[in-house]
């Protein structure tokens, strides 16, 4: 920095070091200010330009990541929609197997078994409908349509494209294949014993089992994830934020910087009045 004795008044040396001074203090206050507005440390690339550059790339994979919790939270949506259709059928299965061990009594007459026939029909054909009306999002879950027998749809749950979650179940042909009686027949009293009840609960029940299992590793999943999610919030957060107890300090550091700077800068453009005495 040039010093000067202040003889020379054609150039106030000594004002331009104070003005250079609180131009250099009027920019890191601006710089200080900004963050506490922000909240942020890095608000410009020349701020940090490597700790902007990994931030961005922090924030791309908590974004990716948070749409993968979404894509789990769908998956278990859907898990959770067939489980309850399911669900529904092993309790109209359960209301058949009763009605069947009903039939089976030498006290009735044929119209008491038909009448218990027909009942059965109806809970079949009520397996039917809750079949084609267990849909998600507009697709059917339980139907089968187009003659595929599983519904399967892949699900990423995870930033990487490669992290898929299939999610598989099987589908209904319908309450007649089940129960297994022949396509385009009707329970009669004289068919009733031969519907097989515990075999259809067995399959029901197996894939209830099966949809439970799926559901818990997307539970461990989305715990996995949530915490990844944290953890590289964390570490953006170290980077990009700004410590605002620090900011503060530095800010009311340079305010009173600013001042003496002010005060010196007018106190030097006053000081080439002295030599006015010489004359």
């Amino acid at each position: 920095m040039s010093v000067t004795s202040g003889a020379r008044i054609n150039t106030n040396i000594g004002a331009l070091n104070a003005l250079n001074a609180l131009n250099n203090v009027n920019r890191q206050l601006g710089v200080h200010q900004l963050r506490l507005a922000t909240g942020k440390r890095v608000n410009f690339g020349a701020d940090d330009p490597s700790g902007y550059v990994i931030s961005k790339k922090m924030e791309g994979s908590i974004r990716a990541m948070e749409s993968a919790l979404t894509n789990i939270g769908d998956a278990q949506s859907v898990y959770g929609v067939a489980e309850g259709g399911y669900q529904t059928i092993a309790d109209i299965l359960v209301q058949i197997k009763e009605k069947q061990t009903r039939a089976v009594n030498g006290a009735m007459g044929n119209d008491e078994k038909d009448a218990i026939a027909s009942e059965i029909q109806q809970l079949m054909n009520e397996i039917d409908d809750i079949s084609t009306q267990t849909k998600f999002n507009g697709q059917s879950l339980l139907s089968v349509v187009g003659g595929s027998t599983n519904f399967s749809a892949n699900f990423q749950v995870g930033e990487d494209s490669g992290s898929t979650f299939k999610v598989e179940f099987a589908k209904i042909d319908s309450a007649n294949a089940l129960l297994s009686v022949a396509a385009g027949f009707t329970v009669t009293a004289s068919n009733i014993g031969d519907l097989e009840v515990d075999k259809a609960l067995n399959t029901v029940n197996t894939e209830i089992g099966k949809i439970g299992a799926a559901v818990n590793r997307l539970a461990v999943k989305e715990e996995n994830l949530t915490t990844a999610i944290t953890n590289t919030e964390a570490a953006k957060s170290r980077i990009l934020d700004a410590d605002i107890a620090k900011e503060q300090i530095s800010s009311i550091k340079l305010q009173i910087l600013q001042q003496t700077a002010t005060a010196q800068l007018a106190q030097a453009n006053m000081s080439p009045q002295v030599f006015l005495s010489l004359f």
